[in-house]
């Protein structure tokens, strides 16, 4: 089975083999960093050479999940074209030109799959579950005690939508950060009681790139010693690194171990959400967890499968 995820800063191809009950075993991949948000005209659409783009690596990624024999590939998009102005033309022309039909998702939907990832990551015996993810476009926040969450919550504070609104120096201004901090924090208050009021969690997790790149900063192990090593990040941790990036160059960060040259100008931003977060929801410590959307959306489909 494959998994083709168009998100905000990358398109990836998962194939895994999955069966019904059983953990989906990671078999092949295949990404490229599109960052469909920086590739919209004036007028809100997605460029031409980003459709292409786009495109081309459909059509890269059939012919690898062909070759692996997969039985199906499910596709779906996520903020950037949940968002762009001709986002209906983009899949049509997808449609068109690869027989390859994509399901957008909604913010609440992308919460909802990625907190069912976590839930099975971790397992019954956690409890209550409190989980955030922050992508290239939105912060996904949900909270419950079964597979299913009692509050999914979206809202678009993504790392790179952020750095482009606010940060537009580099290094950035101390101005241009406090107000990226003032938005950020109104915006969190103003969703932050509806995960509350379910109570305190008995875990709290961070799933993806920025809060894996944020953990290596910290300390935490590298990827290269397997998903299965448990990788956790303090808020204590996040207000340093805050404080380290805000003064450093796009180019500087990238020289820091566990950073990415393609994710080093949006992590400031990123890190900047992640405070905010666990300092309005009350939560002093992460675990990270290595699932997220992609994994969530194909447990999701195993089970329709067995339904």
């Amino acid at each position: 089975m494959g998994v083709l995820d168009i998100g905000s800063n990358t398109v990836h191809l998962l194939l895994v083999d999955a069966h019904h009950g059983a953990a989906p075993i990671p078999a092949s991949k295949l990404k490229i960093p599109l960052r469909l948000a920086e590739h919209l005209t004036p007028g809100g659409d997605v460029d031409e050479a980003a459709v292409a783009t786009l495109i081309d690596f459909i059509q890269r990624s059939q012919s690898l999940a062909e070759d692996m024999g997969a039985g199906e590939v499910m596709a779906f998009a996520t903020s950037a074209l949940r968002e762009a102005g001709n986002g209906d033309r983009v899949l049509s022309r997808v449609r068109e030109q690869t027989g390859l039909d994509i399901e957008v998702l909604s913010g609440e939907d992308e919460s909802r799959m990625t907190f069912l990832a976590v839930r099975r990551w971790y397992g019954w015996s956690t409890g209550r579950l409190l989980v955030m993810d922050i992508g290239g476009g939105s912060l996904e926040l949900a909270i419950g005690v079964d597979e299913e969450p009692d509050a999914a919550i979206s809202v678009p504070l993504g790392a790179g939508r952020l750095t482009r609104a606010y940060l537009v120096s580099d290094p950035p201004t101390k101005q241009q950060v406090r107000e990226l901090r003032r938005s950020v924090r109104a915006q969190i208050a103003e969703v932050a009681g509806r995960l509350r009021r379910f109570g305190e969690p008995r875990l709290a997790a961070g799933t993806s790139k920025t809060f894996r790149q944020l953990a290596r900063i910290a300390g935490a192990a590298p990827s290269s010693e397997g998903i299965y090593v448990p990788r956790s990040l303090t808020l204590a941790d996040v207000q340093a690194t805050v404080t380290r990036l805000a003064g450093l160059e796009t180019s500087q960060r990238a020289l820091i171990p566990g950073v990415s040259e393609g994710r080093a100008g949006q992590l400031l931003a990123g890190a900047v959400v992640a405070e905010a977060a666990m300092e309005l929801l009350e939560v002093p410590r992460l675990s990270i967890c290595p699932w997220a959307l992609r994994e969530g959306v194909i447990l999701q489909r195993m089970d329709l499968m067995q339904a």
